[in-house]
């Protein structure tokens, strides 16, 4: 059986693991972006439906990887991505030539795949950020494997403990 490596990448404060508010990302870091396209490039990229629908529409679906849009609604159309209805549907559709795969967001498929990521790659924004949606706890469950950081935030490589 094929053994496909899922890591999670996120950009998320620091103080209070906000990663939206209002249907939105919160804050504007090109650096931060530039990091997700470098990270996620020619690999697979998982995301829910509020997160497909948040990405401007010139940048969908995300060029140069696999994009897989999580949802319930069994009637969705999400142009040039596959729509699959659970994260193991997901990973199913990922052809062999694909060694890992991404979870983007929203925070649903991050809390319900939390537990199976392998790799997380955060952007910690050093301020506490007012939002409505929080990515999970993590700290438990990962270790900084690597650190990178800059005027404002902090780039992580964890590993799953």
């Amino acid at each position: 059986m094929r053994k496909i490596q899922i890591n999670a990448i996120a950009a998320i404060s620091a103080k209070n693991r906000v990663i939206g508010k209002n249907g939105s990302i919160p804050w504007y870091l090109p650096e931060d972006l530039q990091h997700f396209k470098k990270i996620t490039n020619g690999h697979a990229v998982i995301m829910g439906r509020k997160t497909w629908e948040s990405l401007p529409e010139k940048s969908r679906p995300l060029k140069n990887r696999l994009n897989i849009v999580v949802t319930r609604n069994k009637n969705y159309k999400a142009e040039g991505a596959t729509v699959v209805f659970s994260l193991d549907a997901a990973l199913d559709k990922i052809p062999d030539s694909y060694k890992k795969a991404f979870i983007i967001g929203g925070a649903e498929l991050y809390k319900e795949t939390i537990s199976r990521v392998s790799k997380l790659y955060l952007t910690l924004i050093e301020s506490e950020i007012d939002g409505d949606v929080f990515f999970p706890e993590y700290k438990n469950y990962f270790s900084v494997i690597k650190e990178d950081p800059h005027n404002g935030f902090i780039f992580q490589e964890l590993e799953h403990k």
